[in-house]
């Protein structure tokens, strides 16, 4: 994200913007290189797109820059922001400097996703569905970290990608500089309730909460009737029960373990730390070059 250049963004209508550190712990490791990448890349990337004459920009925000709204009320799309971590306060500077580029050339659009879940090829489990369904199969224990009472949306990762082809299919009009919460209204959950989903969906299951666990500051609920309204292509499929059905089964075929996904091979944080720890990335995040690897190869 750091290196792209104008001569790489020849010969595209249209850019979906995926790239960051995803996800609040590794934001947290070093937030100034989170807003590096996560936020000055990311304008910059935009400035190059505009140059370059591609019209469509869709960028990957996130319900996160409503951040320690409460959970009383519904946010719209309107509401104001509110991020309490270094990658929802990137997110919100994105938005904010992006939308400022747009004119009759450059069309950014907005896509706050919600909490995602799912089954993906690269699993992630720092999501709270698809931790607390690993938790509950590997352990019989639904793991709850926290109280259980903060609010979170959440939505598939298939929905989520059926969110962006359509504004990508939409009217140019539609989606010019708009932003959208990203799921479904009803699938507004506090922790405790997805426990609940889980422990009916896991057999022999008990709720656990940690003992040193608190309240969440990360609390929202989130309207999602804006992208339903204008984008009637987006028609999301997944619920949080079918959903943990599906984690669930994938778990049981691959036989999951809690090395697996407590450890480094599918923790963010714990990988890139890994990582940093073997010197194959520097502390920027940059891959470092190992001595002898050309030669080691042409062997």
């Amino acid at each position: 994200m750091r290196d792209v250049g104008l001569a790489e963004l020849d010969g595209f209508d249209g850019i979906v913007h995926l790239a960051g550190l995803s996800n609040d712990p590794l934001g947290d490791l070093n937030p100034e290189l989170t807003y590096e990448i996560n936020h000055i890349a990311s304008v910059r990337l935009a400035q190059f797109a505009k140059q370059a004459g591609i019209q469509r920009f869709v960028f990957s925000s996130s319900c996160s820059n409503y951040g320690a709204a409460g959970g009383a009320d519904m946010l719209t799309e309107e509401s104001p922001f509110n991020p309490v971590t270094p990658y929802g306060i990137s997110k919100v500077r994105v938005e904010q400097d992006v939308s400022k580029l747009a004119d009759d050339r450059f069309s950014p659009t907005f896509l706050r996703n919600a909490t995602a879940f799912g089954v993906s090829p690269r699993l992630r489990f720092d999501l709270v569905l698809n931790n607390l369904v690993a938790w509950a199969y590997a352990t019989g224990r639904v793991h709850i970290k926290s109280d259980g009472t903060a609010w979170r949306p959440i939505v598939h990762i298939e929905d989520i990608s059926r969110a962006f082809l359509a504004v990508l299919e939409a009217p140019i009009d539609i989606v010019h500089n708009q932003a959208f919460n990203v799921g479904r209204t009803e699938d507004n959950y506090q922790i405790r309730d997805l426990a609940d989903v889980v422990k009916a969906t896991v057999p022999n299951t008990t709720i656990e909460y940690a003992s040193a666990g608190t309240a969440d500051q990360r609390c929202y609920r989130v309207d999602c009737s804006k992208i339903r309204r204008m984008l009637p292509a987006f028609q999301p499929q997944w619920d949080a029960r079918k959903g943990a059905l599906e984690l669930y089964e994938t778990f049981r075929t691959t036989n999951l373990t809690v090395d697996d996904f407590e450890g480094e091979r599918y923790k963010r944080i714990a990988h890139i730390q890994k990582l940093l720890a073997n010197n194959e990335l520097d502390p920027t995040l940059r891959w470092v070059e190992q001595q002898g690897s050309a030669t080691s190869e042409a062997a």
